[in-house]
């Protein structure tokens, strides 16, 4: 017997927009989409409302069950959009295997603007809303396949391609942003399986240690880099443009960047410049790129004034991120990307906070929760305009501390860390700082200046900052887990002790 077809089906929270999405999708396919919301009350005869008004909410997930369940055995579109609730049969998850899920990301206060006082019996009161959204939001991510963070029509057309080529076991996060839309693949195994996002050559950036331990397959030419921040300057980026030049490399190939945050940030900054722009594909190996510095398109080089102080935006054409490569990074290493892991969490509140908080293991779901937040800041705000800008909490101190050191005396992680304590300082949030430094110390990470380090040096660098407006320089503080404030001026004399302080503890 022949399979039934695989269609792309959108799960989501009511307010998602996934009827629309559905149709947009199926638009790709030049074909139409089905709504089973419409089934249901075309089989039903009356409303959804009314069926819930006369029958009740159990008869009602009974009638959506058979609806649910033949449409995904045997499907009438290549699109497909469900009801908000439908996912809580087992029945229709055991379905949903056969397809490619789509989850539809949808914060509670959008759900509730679009939905709340109208004629949906699960949209009348705020606080059961609320309850409903944090319950349900585990289910959806379980069964998903890949999120998309946008249900804009647009961003769902250009996201079907990547949506039908999905490797099985690889879970896809769409990235947006003003300059361009990108695939995030997230999978065990993604460096050796042979699977690649874009066309075209393939010029791979890496450093001499992660050089050794992967390969990227048909690779045009391999250029490298010694290990390390201090080897992240515009010597080595005309080192690397001239080698992407003798090599041949044309605008209809691309850069691989392969490695850490260094690697990234070099890498995107060589494609940005080659050729006046071409495209990169990151595919970060280090645990601070996995969760943060692949995403959002931010490259750069340091120079001896201050870090990441020449760069450019480079949205990537595509990330690749394989967790098991995190398997061969050194112990100091794999623990300096929990400072980014801490710092993500703080700003997303919510699970995510209470997951790292508790002494979250790492695995696939932590490194997906991070990127997600990351990219959902970004999508709005690409170039730093405004809500951006909470991305940088701990760094302002953090970065200071490298420049300071001339980056050898703390790995980057590190540096945030101690920045992040910092911050929590400036926020008079000491319960709060006493925690993140209990998480931070569990993980192998410092929690106190090294009594060598010039802390005058270090103030002057957060002088320096290259975020710095009108000659002031704005911290981002935090209220509370999830509630983080960036541009906030803080007078000279509470930094000056913030930093004193990261000598005692």
């Amino acid at each position: 017997m022949e399979a039934p077809p695989v269609a792309l089906v959108f799960i989501g929270f009511m307010g998602a927009g996934k009827t629309s999405a559905a149709r947009a999708a199926a638009a790709s396919f030049q074909s139409r989409a089905v709504d089973a919301d419409h089934e249901i009350e075309r089989r039903a005869g009356i409303t959804i409302e009314e069926y819930f008004e006369r029958h009740g909410e159990p008869a009602f997930r009974e009638l959506e069950e058979q609806v649910v369940a033949r449409l995904l055995e045997h499907p009438p579109a290549p699109a497909i959009s469900l009801g908000g609730g439908a996912i809580l049969s087992p029945r229709v998850r055991r379905l949903l295997r056969r397809h490619t899920v789509v989850l539809l990301d949808v914060d509670v206060d959008t759900a509730w603007r679009r939905c709340g006082n109208r004629r949906r019996p699960l949209a009348r009161d705020r606080d059961a809303f609320v309850a409903l959204h944090a319950a349900r939001a585990p289910l959806y991510e379980s069964v998903a396949d890949a999120v998309l963070i946008d249900s804009d029509r647009e961003h769902v057309r250009q996201a079907v391609p990547a949506l039908r080529a999905l490797p099985d076991g690889v879970k896809l996060l769409w990235a947006v942003s003003a300059s361009g839309s990108y695939p995030v693949h997230v999978g065990e195994g993604l460096l050796e399986s042979g699977f690649w996002p874009v066309s075209g050559r393939r010029f791979v950036i890496t450093d001499e240690t992660v050089g050794d331990l992967y390969r990227v397959r048909d690779a045009a030419a391999e250029l490298r880099i010694p290990a390390g921040e201090e080897h992240k300057t515009l010597a080595s980026a005309e080192r690397l443009l001239r080698g992407l030049a003798a090599g041949g490399m044309d605008r209809d190939d691309h850069v691989v960047a392969l490695g850490g945050g260094v690697v990234g940030d070099l890498g995107g900054f060589c494609a940005a410049l080659y050729q006046r722009g071409v495209r990169v594909v990151q595919v970060p190996t280090t645990l601070v790129a996995q969760v943060d510095s692949a995403y959002g398109g931010k490259t750069g080089v340091d120079l001896p004034e201050g870090k990441n102080y020449a760069g450019a935006y480079h949205q990537p054409s595509a990330v690749l991120v394989d967790p098991s490569a995190l398997a061969t990074l050194p112990q100091a290493e794999l623990a300096a990307g929990w400072a980014e892991v801490i710092k993500t969490a703080l700003i997303a509140g919510g699970a995510l906070w209470e997951r790292v908080r508790a002494g979250a293991a790492l695995d696939r779901e932590l490194v997906l929760a991070c990127a997600r937040t990351k990219l959902g800041v970004v999508a709005g705000d690409e170039r730093d305009a405004g809500r951006r800008q909470i991305l940088n909490l701990g760094h302002t101190v953090g970065h200071a501390i490298e420049t300071a050191t001339g980056y050898r005396r703390y790995r980057h992680g590190e540096a945030v860390g101690l920045g992040l304590l910092a911050a929590l300082t400036l926020s008079g949030q000491a319960q709060l700082r006493a925690e993140v430094a209990g998480l931070l110390a569990a993980r192998g990470l410092p929690v106190t200046l090294d009594g060598g380090v010039d802390a005058e040096a270090v103030l002057a660098a957060v002088q320096r900052d290259k975020k710095r407006r009108g000659g002031r320089v704005g911290f981002v503080l935090v209220e509370a887990p999830g509630d983080v404030r960036a541009g906030r001026p803080v007078p000279e004399g509470e930094v000056r002790a913030a930093v004193a302080e990261l000598r005692t503890g």
